[in-house]
């Protein structure tokens, strides 16, 4: 294996919902986590916008979409859409 296909492997990925679609090639993905606090051990949920970048429009608002870490494309996108796993 080339070492650029493993740097490729090493990029994050998350899955998240599409909550905005008017920009053109832009889409706007909510990704919500969840994690046990350290001291009450209360489930806590944290949300995180990321502007990704989705070249032939496929995804529209409310689907679920997998994407991937990229290098910057532009101010504010650093991911780009890997792939649509439920349509809305």
């Amino acid at each position: 294996m080339a070492m650029n296909e493993m740097e490729r492997n090493d990029r994050k990925v998350r899955v998240g919902k599409v909550i905005s679609d008017k920009n053109n090639k832009t889409r706007v993905v909510k990704v919500v986590r969840s994690f046990k606090h350290a001291f009450y051990d209360k489930v806590i949920k944290r949300s995180s916008k990321y502007y990704v970048h989705d070249e032939k429009n496929e995804s529209h608002a409310g689907d679920e979409v997998k994407i991937v870490e990229t290098r910057p494309l532009s101010k504010l996108k650093r991911w780009r859409l890997e792939q649509v796993v439920k349509k809305a």
